[in-house]
């Protein structure tokens, strides 16, 4: 089995983001939580909640330790927002190796 590349996994990320936002029909949660997830990792958030219907998202930021601030950014286009928020840092690479692992078993179940 061929191992992967960083930028095939960050691509392969961008492909499952564009697909769960394209898909809105689908009553798919893990799709909400994945959305929620790739915030947290970003801007390693708490209390992260996506309002699908005005397009924002409220979420709170560390500020000091054990210190968080509430905020609400309007997100025009869901899918460009997500696909920014990808690092390409060996843990940031590793936590999307999970997200497909996940992905890739649930869809074959």
């Amino acid at each position: 089995m061929n191992k992967i590349t960083p930028p095939e996994l960050i691509n392969e990320i961008k492909n499952l983001i564009a697909y769960s936002v394209s898909n809105p029909d689908l009553e798919n949660s893990n799709f909400r939580l994945l959305h929620r997830a790739i915030i947290k990792k970003y801007f390693e958030a708490k209390n992260v909640r996506i309002d699908y219907i005005n397009q924002t998202i409220d979420l709170q930021l560390p500020v000091g330790k054990k210190k968080y601030t509430s905020l609400s950014i309007e997100c025009q286009d869901l899918e460009r927002f997500l696909k920014s928020c990808l690092k390409k840092d060996d843990k940031s690479v590793f936590f999307y190796q999970s997200i497909l692992t996940h992905y890739n078993m649930i869809s074959a179940a």
